[in-house]
């Protein structure tokens, strides 16, 4: 283990929330997270993935409108460490993160959406510690959009673990997002924006 490794398993949420608001003022392209137990730097999103949100975004909105796809929220997230996590989408009841600041209870999420960024973490950080975090934390869905895969992971069914429930459908197929979303979900669109 090195001393950087060693460092971050003992960094608390105080610390950590401390040190990601002076490294975004240092340099608006880093993101910190602290994600089971570890400090993580996740990629700036690069056009495509921006693209993807937007999408994703207008389909929220249009299958409810009281309903809104928070970009880039801050979420304290997992129940046993302590940790948070910048997903790159929230779904949430529009004016859920009202006076709560950088970092945000996950307490009214219904869904969060990760898209992979060509960066070494990505299978670590958002294919095995993120699904297992956001089901610790006990929000309802976790929605995978892996470009590097060509497919879609629609995570349901937290049981404080981990997701009893993971549907993947490759790019070009239909998934439907289930229960407290319950949005059918065409991914045809996002063939244009993989890698």
């Amino acid at each position: 283990m090195s001393v950087v490794e060693e460092r971050c398993t003992v960094l608390t949420q105080e610390v950590f929330e401390e040190l990601a608001r002076h490294a975004i003022r240092a340099d608006e392209a880093v993101r910190l997270e602290f994600v089971n137990g570890k400090l993580g730097v996740k990629a700036v999103p690069d056009g495509d993935h921006g693209r993807i949100i937007e999408w994703l975004t207008r389909l929220c909105m249009q299958a409810d409108p009281t309903l809104w796809l928070y970009p880039e929220q801050g979420l304290r997230i997992e129940t046993y460490r302590k940790g948070n996590a910048r997903p790159d989408g929230a779904l949430a009841p529009s004016g859920t993160f009202v006076g709560q600041g950088e970092w945000a209870s996950a307490d009214g999420v219904l869904m969060v959406v990760e898209v992979t960024s060509n960066d070494a973490d990505t299978d670590r950080r958002d294919r095995v510690e993120k699904p297992r975090a956001y089901a610790e934390t006990g929000i309802p869905v976790y929605l995978l959009i892996d470009r590097d895969a060509g497919e879609v992971k629609v995570h349901s069914q937290p049981d404080g673990v981990r997701y009893e429930q993971v549907v993947t459908v490759p790019f070009g197929k239909t998934v439907e997002l289930p229960g407290p979303v319950g949005i059918e979900l065409d991914t045809a669109p996002l063939t244009a924006w993989a890698r």
